[in-house]
Formats: C-alpha cells, structure tokens, sequence
C-alpha cells in the first residue's frame, strides 16, 4: 500500500575464515584481517547503511562494498555486494547479526503505490559511524538522509528535500545509477534530516499518482 514500509531481505549472507590471499588483495583487508562477512541486500541503499550500521555496534571495517551493475528489487542476487572484517571471527559474526538487524528492522524502505510495484528507500541516519565518515568526510555521529529511487522519481523528491529541508548536498547520484535509480546523501540536524526523507517521500507519492503535468 502506498506509503507503506517494505521490509528488505538480506538474500545472502557467509562467514569466511582464514581467507586465500586473492581476498586479502582484492578487498585490501586491514593488516591482520583474515575472516570476511559477505553479504547482499534487496535494496542497494540498505546494504550501504548496515555495513555502516555494523561499523558503529560491532568492531569491523568496511572492506569492499558496491551496487551491483543493472541489479533490481527482488532479484536473486541482490543489489549490493558488500565486505565487512574484523580481528577476530566473533568480531565478523558479530558485525553480520548488525547487518541483518538493520535490514530487517530499521531499514526505510517505501512502497509509492498500492500495489508495492514502486519502491523508495528514505533513510534517516541519525548518526553515522566510521564508513560514511570515511567514505563522505563527515563527523562520526553527524546525521543525514540517504535517499534512493526510480531515476525520475528520485530527482523530484531531492528538489523537494532541498527545498523544504535546511540541508546541504554531501553527494548527488544523478541518473542512472548502476542499480538504474537515482539519489542524494544529505546532511544537517537530525530533525532537518527527518524532514528531507518524509519531502522525499511525499514528493514521490505525489508524482506517482499524477505522473504526468503537460
């Protein structure tokens, strides 16, 4: 229904130990890191904020991570490959249950119309850990919204949350995407960030339901 939440599913998740040197090199593990998490989410975005999410509850690193090239909702594969890694075994499966608590539980993802055909993902962040710090030159605990959808659809609810919101761009995905969306990380107060997802989102309902002006 429209303005639903949609639960995302991790579609897989593997605990290696002790990993060949391929790995090693590949993902640049951190000296000492041999035991990887590998995992893939539904939704692109939510796979982005539970490693980040692992990152602040459980001590690990964000080896490797991206959005899979034409990847959809539902697709067996999942949108995101991520690598998450630890000094210890425990250290991974512990970052791993972060993982699918966020996805399963936190993740803002959105149905815009009543039959759950057209997804949005309109996360608020309140603070984000050592990824996201790293990744976008932020302050650990700053907060922001991670907004993700449908190419057209997500440079409408952007305008929108730039325009209604008190927020600044930290970076812009114009369309398309690998995953064929487009998005916006913005960043401000929290309750500037709470603000920017729920224009996002209305926006986008909006522009569903009356898709075309002139």
């Amino acid at each position: 229904m429209t303005g639903d939440r949609v639960e995302c599913k991790i579609v897989y998740s593997k605990l290696l130990t002790a990993v060949e040197d391929i790995m090693l090199e590949e993902f640049e593990l951190p000296e000492g890191c041999i035991d990887i998490g590998i995992f893939t989410t539904q939704y692109d975005g939510v796979g982005y904020c539970a490693a980040d999410e692992a990152t602040k509850f459980a001590n690990v690193d964000v080896a490797y991570i991206r959005t899979l090239y034409g990847a959809g909702a539902g697709l067996n594969d999942g949108q995101v490959f991520g690598v998450i890694t630890g000094p210890t075994i425990s250290d991974v499966e512990n970052g791993l249950r972060y993982v699918h608590d966020f996805a399963k539980n936190k993740a803002s993802v959105y149905s815009v119309n009543e039959d759950n055909t057209n997804l949005i993902y309109a996360q608020l962040v309140p603070k984000i850990g050592k990824y996201f710090s790293q990744t976008y030159g932020l302050p650990i605990g700053s907060s922001i919204a991670f907004l993700f959808a449908p190419a057209l659809e997500g440079v409408v609810g952007i305008d929108e949350a730039l325009t209604v919101a008190d927020v600044e761009v930290v970076k812009f995905f114009g369309p398309p995407t690998n995953s064929n969306l487009s998005g916006a990380i913005l960043t401000g107060t929290q309750a500037s960030c709470k603000t920017a997802c729920e224009a996002f989102k209305n926006a986008i309902i909006d522009c569903v339901k009356e898709p075309v002006d002139y």
